[in-house]
C-alpha cells in the first residue's frame, strides 16, 4: 500500500491500494437531490426579489404619472368649473321673443361667451317648483319671475375685474333690468385655481424627489444582496465594465417591467376618468398622453440605470472587509 490512485467509472470510485481494489459505489442521487433543492430555493429568492423591485418601481412610477396627469390636466379641470359660473340677464317683461332671440343672438357673437341659454318665466316657474316642492303660482295667481337669458363665459373672462365690466355691459341694455351673478364664488374660485396651481407644482417637484428616492433604494437593495459576489469577481480579476455589464442590463429590463406596468395601470384610470367625465376631457390632445407615457417609461429606465451604475461602484469601491458593515 504505497500508494492510492482513484478511478472514477460510471458513478462508482475504485480505490486502489497496491495490488488490492476495494470498490465503493456513492449514492450521487440524494446529492443530485439536494443540489437540485438548492437551485430551486435560489431561484425562487430571486423571483421573489425581482419581483418586489417590479412592484415598488410600478407603484412609484403609477403614482408619478397620475401626478403628471394632473398636472397637464390642472387648467382643464379649472377652466371646466369656471365655466359652469353664468352671468344671468333678467330681462324686462315688454321685450318680445323676436328682440329676446335677436339680444341672445348678438351675446353669442361676444368673444366671451362660451354659450347662452334662454330661460321663459314659465321654465323658471317649472324649475323652481321641481327644487322646493312648492307652487307659489297657487297662492300668488300670477308669475312674478322674468325672462332671463344665462351666460356662460369662457374661462379666461372669469375672474372679477373682467366679470365686472361684463355686468356693466349689460347693465345699460335697454331690455335688461337686472344682471346678476355669483360675485363671492368668482372671488373664490379665482383665489383658489391659482393657490392649487402652485400647489400641485410644489407637490409635484416633492413626488419626483421621492419617485427617484424609492426607486434607487429599492434598485441598491437588490444590488446590496450581491455584493459578494461584485468582490468575487473583481478579486479573480474581472473589470468594473465587465462586472457592471449584467447588472445594469438586469436592472434595465426590471425598469422596462415595471414602467409597462404602470403605463397600463394609468391607461385604465385615464379611460375610466374619460368614460365617466367626458367633460374634462382627458383624452382630447393624444400628443399630451403619449408624451406623459413616454416621460413616466423614460424615468422608469434611466433611474434604475443609475442606481445600478452608482450602486455597483460603490461596492467595487469597498475593501472585502467593509462589505460586512
Amino acid at each position: 500500500m504505497n500508494y492510492v490512485k482513484i478511478y472514477n467509472y460510471n458513478k462508482v470510485f475504485l480505490f486502489v491500494f497496491s495490488e488490492e481494489i476495494i470498490t465503493l459505489q456513492i449514492a450521487i442521487k440524494p446529492l443530485k437531490s439536494m443540489s437540485n433543492s438548492f437551485e430551486k430555493y435560489h431561484k425562487q429568492r430571486l423571483r421573489s426579489s425581482y419581483l418586489s423591485v417590479i412592484i415598488s418601481i410600478s407603484l412609484v412610477l403609477f403614482l408619478l404619472g397620475l401626478l403628471g396627469l394632473l398636472v397637464l390636466n390642472t387648467k382643464k379641470v379649472a377652466n371646466y368649473f369656471k365655466e359652469q359660473a353664468a352671468i344671468t340677464l333678467f330681462l324686462k317683461n315688454d321685450v318680445n321673443k323676436e328682440r329676446i332671440l335677436n339680444l341672445q343672438v348678438s351675446i353669442d357673437e361676444q368673444p366671451f361667451t362660451k354659450s347662452t341659454r334662454f330661460i321663459s318665466k314659465e321654465d323658471a316657474a317649472e324649475i323652481y317648483k321641481e327644487e322646493n316642492g312648492e307652487d307659489f303660482m297657487d297662492f300668488l295667481g300670477y308669475n312674478p319671475l322674468q325672462n332671463a337669458i344665462d351666460i356662460y363665459v369662457k374661462a379666461d373672462f372669469v375672474n372679477p375685474e373682467k366679470m365686472r365690466e361684463i355686468e356693466n355691459i349689460y347693465k345699460e341694455n335697454q331690455f335688461v333690468s337686472t344682471v346678476s351673478y355669483d360675485k363671492p364664488l368668482i372671488d373664490l374660485l379665482t383665489k383658489n385655481v391659482k393657490r392649487i396651481s402652485v400647489f400641485i407644482l410644489i407637490f409635484s417637484a416633492l413626488a419626483t424627489l421621492i419617485v427617484v428616492v424609492l426607486i434607487n433604494s429599492s434598485i441598491r437593495l437588490s444590488v446590496y444582496s450581491k455584493r459578494f459576489i461584485i468582490k468575487t469577481m473583481q478579486m479573480v480579476g474581472a473589470t468594473k465594465l465587465f462586472i457592471r455589464r449584467p447588472f445594469i442590463w438586469r436592472s434595465i429590463k426590471l425598469g422596462i417591467a415595471g414602467s409597462i406596468i404602470a403605463l397600463i395601470g394609468l391607461a385604465i384610470i385615464i379611460y375610466y376618468i374619460d368614460h365617466n367625465f367626458p367633460e374634462f376631457g382627458l383624452i382630447d390632445n393624444r400628443i399630451e398622453i403619449a408624451g406623459l407615457f413616454s416621460i413616466v417609461f423614460f424615468i422608469g429606465v434611466l433611474i434604475t440605470w443609475l442606481s445600478t451604475f452608482f450602486a455597483t461602484q460603490r461596492f467595487l469601491n469597498l475593501k472585502t472587509d467593509e462589505l460586512y458593515y
